[in-house]
Parts: structure tokens; C-alpha cells; sequence
């Protein structure tokens, strides 16, 4: 397999427009430019007026800014996004299963599939979850699948989201903002809808509520409103119509969570947690978290309350575990995965390790901890004292990396000062486990705004896109 060329997602070979993009491409050409600037203008003030920011870590303490959003959408053909759609629910599937085994008999460990060190030493592997039984044996309930298209087109699995995956409020925002500015779009064609999203989530939230709970009361628990995505908890709760809650709302008795309100106490069955596991219960993981709730580990462990996502997700999308998900697939489903892994270097391994270092400006090298695009080195990119002093990070612990191709990622039009231009684009479906395996029909299309830049994190600077899926 090449990942040397990039795909075009609107344009064929030879210049000509792709079918599923034929509609936007008439439009491109008979929008004024002026009309074009000012339904970009628009947006940039509406996004604004909602508040819809995110902080972008490394700039000045505390400041944030709009994340910058492109009018041109990525579009996706229904038969093509059919197939994706069965490989992530295959791949969430598997992950689900993955979980619920390693804390408990550990067979795929045992029958050697994966080496048991890579699990139980894994420090995102929480001892507190051993022998646990959750709802329905789901762990990751959301799941951000990170997708990315490179050489021919094939679609590749970057990463697995499996913790506190955020981007979903971005995804609605952007699809509200399209139908407002260009309806005439979406006249044209058919476009699946996202807009029942949350009454997706808060159906898949209730199915886990634990046995014998009716009416389930549930609340979105967030670090507060210094958190980079706290737009996004605010958004989502009031989109559920569920309580938005911070750690002092809630308080623990006879193992039973307890939200404070004006009428007195009231029992909560359900939390949406958007905070991470060190910081859910200072008398279980870090004493000095003031985020987190005294005794909820507890409570959740008796199985008087369900934690979505579980504790202890983290070691599934963890990137020393990401080689392993195709083998999760054969072993559990007993199928050949319909999404590809990218080829992946473990610097633990001693052959990796060497190809890696003589191929550093050539390899993308990631923590295996890492999220978000920090702690990475993207070789073509650095200069030779970057690499330098990351060969030193490496050797200090070669255990703590993975390496892979630079992937040409697919580039899709976006405006420009002077027009359009391509830029580099991935893709971010969420899957959503309750009762059943159910997705929306698109998700988050995050994009590069530098002219060659790969980086296409919101909290590095990228910015983001309506992902359209035609429904013919």
C-alpha cells in the first residue's frame, strides 16, 4: 500500500468533479464572491453570539477563541458511508468486548493474542474495575472513531476515542449553521439529518441505567467551565434536557449518588462524565482532585449508579492497544475487520525501535498516552534538533512510543482569502452502545487550515466542517 499521493475528495484525477460534489461545485460557481464573504462573516458572528469556543492550550492562560469553521462540507456517498458504518459499529463492537474481558477472565491475554503485559501494566488499566459487572458489559458508550482517507482512498482507523471523546456539539452547531446560511443547498439534495443526536445519546444513556430503574435520572458531569470543551457539556445537557452538574453538586450516601437541588437531594442513576478517571473520586485515584465526587467509585461498583464512559476505557484506546484491534475483532466476532488499521511501529519491540530511529524524519512517532496531537513528532515536518531531542525521549523509554507513515490525508476544498484551496481533512464518527449500536449519519470533519499541515486538532489550531452523507 502507497500513502505517498493524497486523495481529492471533490475532484477526479483528471479535474473533473466528483458525482456527490457536482451540486456544490454549480454553486461555487454562481455565488458571488461578495455573498460568499458575507455568509462567512455571518457564521463567524453567530458562532460567536453562542459561544462556541475552545481554549487552545500553549496561548495565553485562560484565553479562548471560535474554532474556525468552513463553509464548504465534506460530503460522503450513502454506499460508502454504509460500509463505513458497519466497520466502526464491527470495530466498537470488538473494543466493547476487549474491555469487558480484560477485567474480567482475560481470555484473549491468555490464548497469547496480546501480551499480557501491554494490559495489566498498562497504566490506564484501573485495578478498581477488576471483576466489575457494568450495565449490559458496555464500557465505551461513546466512542469517537478517528478515520482518515490516504493513497487510492482507502479508509484507515487513525485512533480509537474511548475516554471522553468530545467534538459532537461541533458537529450540530455546524449542521444548524449550514442549513441557516445555505438552504438552498440542501434543497438540491437529500442529506441525512444529525439533529437527533442528543435524543440518540440521552436513549443510549437511559438503556444502561442500572437493573431496575425506571425513569432514569440523568446528569452530564463536567470539570466546569475553565475546561476547553465545557461548550460542549453545557450544549449537551441542555440539548437532553438532563441537569448540567459540577463534582460539589453531587455527594455519595449509603453508596448512592445524590444530586443536591433546591427541593432537597435527588437520586441520580446516570452520569455522562466528561471528566478523566484520576479525577472522578479523590478517595480512590488522586487525593487532591477537587473535580471528582468522595465515594462515587463505590457507589458505582455496587451498582447503585452507571458511569458512561466506564473507568477504565482508557486502555483500549490506549495507542499501544491500537495495533492489537484488528486481532480484538477476529478473536471475539470471529470476522475480518472491515476498517484498516495504519500500519503501526512499537518501539518496544527491538527491530521497530531501530527502523524508527533510522526513518525518524520520514515517521510520525506518538506517545502512547498521548491525545490530542501533543507529545507527536511528525517527521517531515521537524527540524533536525526536534528530531534530536526526540530520539533522546525515545531511547529514554522506548516503551512510551509508536511510529507510523506520514499518511498523505485527503485534502477537501476550503475558502480561502484568495478562494478555494484544498486542505488536509479527517473524520470523526461517534458510535454510541446502549441497548443497541446506533450512529448518526456523519460526524465531525476536522481540517488543517495551513497549507500543507497535517495537524487538523481543534486544539492546535484546525478547525472543522458539516460532514454531509447523501441519502442517495
Amino acid at each position: 500500500m502507497s500513502f505517498d499521493s493524497y486523495y481529492n475528495e471533490m475532484y477526479l484525477a483528471d479535474g473533473s468533479v466528483r458525482s456527490h460534489y457536482q451540486g456544490l461545485a454549480d454553486w461555487i460557481a454562481t455565488t458571488p464572491h461578495d455573498r460568499i464573504k458575507q455568509m462567512r462573516d455571518a457564521a463567524n458572528m453567530l458562532f460567536h453570539r453562542v459561544g462556541i469556543t475552545f481554549a487552545v492550550y500553549g496561548e495565553d492562560a485562560g484565553a479562548e477563541r471560535l474554532i474556525p469553521f468552513d463553509m464548504l462540507p465534506h460530503i460522503i456517498p450513502a454506499t460508502e458511508w454504509r460500509l463505513l458504518e458497519r466497520g466502526l459499529k464491527q470495530r466498537v463492537r470488538a473494543l466493547n468486548m476487549f474491555l469487558h474481558d480484560v477485567y474480567h477472565g482475560q481470555e484473549i491475554l491468555r490464548a497469547g493474542r496480546i501480551p499480557a503485559e501491554r494490559v495489566n501494566g498498562n497504566k490506564l488499566f484501573k485495578q478498581e474495575m477488576v471483576g466489575v459487572d457494568v450495565p449490559g458489559g458496555i464500557y465505551a458508550h461513546v466512542a469517537g472513531i478517528d478515520l482518515v482517507r490516504a493513497g487510492a482512498g482507502e479508509y484507515y482507523v487513525l485512533e480509537d476515542n474511548l475516554r471522553t471523546p468530545s467534538g459532537v456539539s461541533y458537529m450540530l452547531e455546524n449542521r444548524k449553521m449550514m442549513m441557516r446560511l445555505v438552504p438552498e443547498l440542501f434543497a438540491r439534495q437529500s442529506i441525512a439529518p444529525v439533529e437527533h443526536y442528543p435524543d440518540l445519546l440521552l436513549d443510549t444513556l437511559r438503556a444502561v441505567a442500572p437493573a431496575n430503574v425506571e425513569n432514569a435520572v440523568v446528569v452530564v458531569l463536567t470539570p466546569g467551565q475553565f475546561n476547553s470543551a465545557y461548550f460542549e457539556h453545557a450544549f449537551l445537557a441542555q440539548q437532553m434536557g438532563v441537569e448540567l452538574v459540577e463534582g460539589a453538586d453531587l455527594f455519595v450516601a449509603d453508596e448512592t449518588v445524590y444530586m443536591r437541588t433546591t427541593t432537597g437531594p435527588q437520586r441520580v442513576d446516570v452520569i455522562y462524565r466528561r471528566i478523566d478517571d484520576e479525577f472522578l473520586d479523590p478517595q480512590v485515584f488522586r487525593p487532591d482532585s477537587m473535580l471528582g465526587v468522595p465515594g462515587l467509585v463505590s457507589a458505582y461498583r455496587r451498582g447503585r449508579v452507571t458511569l458512561c464512559n466506564a473507568v477504565g476505557t482508557g486502555v483500549g484506546d490506549d495507542k499501544s492497544i491500537y495495533p492489537f484491534v484488528p486481532d480484538m475483532i477476529r478473536f471475539y466476532l470471529g470476522e475480518e475487520p472491515l476498517l484498516n488499521n495504519v500500519p503501526t511501529w512499537q518501539l518496544r519491540n527491538r527491530e521497530d525501535l531501530e527502523y524508527t530511529l533510522a526513518h525518524l524524519d520520514e515517521l510520525v512517532v506518538k506517545e502512547v498516552h498521548g491525545s490530542g496531537g501533543y507529545g507527536m513528532l511528525i517527521g517531515p515536518t521537524s527540524t533536525e534538533r526536534e528530531r534530536e531531542a526526540y530520539r533522546r525521549r525515545i531511547l529514554d523509554g522506548p516503551e512510551n512510543f509508536i511510529s507510523q507513515p506520514t499518511l498523505s490525508l485527503s485534502t477537501c476544498p476550503i475558502f480561502v482569502d484568495q478562494g478555494v484551496a484544498p486542505r488536509h481533512i479527517d473524520l470523526r464518527p461517534f458510535v454510541l452502545s446502549g441497548k443497541d449500536v446506533v450512529m448518526c449519519p456523519g460526524g465531525l470533519t476536522r481540517v488543517a487550515l495551513r497549507e500543507g499541515s497535517l495537524v487538523v486538532n481543534s486544539s492546535q489550531g484546525g478547525g472543522t466542517k458539516d460532514t454531509w452523507i447523501l441519502n442517495s
